[in-house]
């Protein structure tokens, strides 16, 4: 079942949310430190991580997939926020230097579908970055948290997904180590608890974080998801049996 676009919103405005921005933004600002004079799209709930990208960019745009809802994004200027269906971008093809997805694959009734389509808009050479809750993780045991809603993969089933959907991995980490305990002085320890189990990294990190790339051929699978979707228009019929003008 997909988590509200409201209450996404009021997690990430909680203090628990904070911390939980604060550490996988800070993972995603290590892999993307620039993206000058790039167009970056966020597929799911990604506007608390491309809000800092998007001072360097081309463009930048936030879509949201119509079970979760859409909320109005940036809160100032002209939106760049849209209600779309993630198995069919509305998007031409190549057209996308960077890519994050954040609260969408576990959520995606047709995660190979997503994957296809986030393929099909990046440009040769450009990157995906898929944030995904670890099936080992504590977080995906809180429904509290968006991290606990939805479907949590494992470092084995990511990769297969990956490769099926012909993205190479070219980074692997995690985030997300301390529990997600929402009093104060325990979210105080939160950074404690990062900086250990990166150190020695431990396996119930709360989320996956990995930079893909495109691979450039893919001879069996060209055009699979686009003419699933495809349909052939037919003349609309009038009453009586007649063709409509």
């Amino acid at each position: 079942m997909s988590i509200d676009v409201i209450d996404l919103r009021s997690f990430y405005a909680s203090p628990l949310g904070a911390v939980a921005q604060r550490f996988i933004g800070g993972a995603i600002d290590k892999q993307w430190p620039s993206c000058v004079g790039q167009s970056v799209l966020g597929i799911g709930f990604a506007v608390p991580y491309i809000e800092t990208l998007r001072k360097d960019t081309v463009r930048t745009l936030a879509f949201m997939p119509a079970e979760q809802g859409v909320v109005n994004w940036p809160a100032h200027g002209l939106s760049a926020s849209a209600l779309v269906d993630v198995t069919a971008l509305p998007l031409p093809d190549s057209c996308i230097d960077r890519v994050l997805v954040v609260h969408a694959l576990e959520m995606a009734d047709q995660p190979e579908e997503l994957l296809n389509e986030v393929w099909r808009v990046l440009a040769p050479g450009g990157r995906m970055m898929l944030v995904a809750p670890n099936r080992a993780g504590v977080w995906a045991r809180f429904d509290s948290t968006p991290f606990g809603h939805g479907r949590p993969y494992s470092a084995s089933q990511l990769r297969s997904l990956l490769r099926d959907t012909l993205f190479s991995p070219v980074f692997w980490g995690e985030a997300l180590y301390a529990p997600p305990f929402t009093r104060p002085y325990l979210l105080k320890s939160a950074p404690a608890f990062e900086a250990i189990g990166k150190k020695m990294s431990l396996p119930w990190a709360g989320v996956h974080i990995i930079e893909a790339t495109k691979q450039l051929y893919r001879p069996a699978l060209a055009g699979r998801s686009a003419r699933r979707r495809a349909f052939r228009l037919q003349p609309a019929v009038a009453a009586g049996g007649r063709l409509a003008r």
